[in-house]
């Protein structure tokens, strides 16, 4: 019978499991990503989300809470300062797993595990920058900086020349 098993035991005892996902944890939060094999990467997933969740609160109490899972003081404080401010509007989902292929020791399954709000460069949804539009109707703007020499013709003095009186004139005309 399959009673009680809701969660992977990762051929680990209850201690040595719990001080493994809370050092995973506190990898994860000071890193931002990590790698290790997809079971674990599971399991730290359902470890880590309900403390990021509880972190998007900063109270004492919550603090309390999430330091008697991870069990250090330089973890809490990086989750509270920055990653719960990053992820503060995202209902849940702040973890991504990548798998990686397998390990060339054991052949295990590898994956990376990180923050989603930390990468901008994966993006799963697809989305990409508008592209601007191949015809264009009208003037065409150009965005690069003006050229150097167009830049020192503006800069140098004018020299203008004052009205020359009619004296100057009598004299260069004799």
């Amino acid at each position: 019978m399959r009673h009680g098993k809701k969660f992977n035991h990762l051929s680990r005892k209850t201690a040595h499991r719990k001080a493994m996902l809370a050092n995973m944890a506190c990898s994860l939060i000071e890193h931002k990503r990590i790698n290790t094999t997809v079971a674990k990467a599971k399991a730290l997933r359902q470890y880590v989300e309900p403390i990021i969740t509880k972190s998007k609160n900063d109270s004492t109490h919550n603090r309390r809470l999430v330091f008697s899972n991870l069990r250090s003081k330089e973890a809490v404080a990086e989750l509270f300062r920055d990653v719960a401010v990053k992820v503060g509007d995202r209902p849940g989902g702040y973890v991504r797993i990548i798998k990686l292929g397998n390990r060339q020791g054991d052949n295990a399954d590898m994956a990376m595990v990180e923050l989603v709000d930390y990468n901008e460069i994966y993006n799963p949804k697809g989305t990409k920058k508008k592209k601007s539009t191949r015809r264009r109707g009208g003037k065409k703007v150009s965005n690069k900086p003006e050229s150097v020499e167009s830049v020192a013709k503006e800069s140098t003095p004018k020299v203008v020349e004052e009205p020359k009186s009619k004296d100057a004139d009598n004299k260069e005309e004799a």
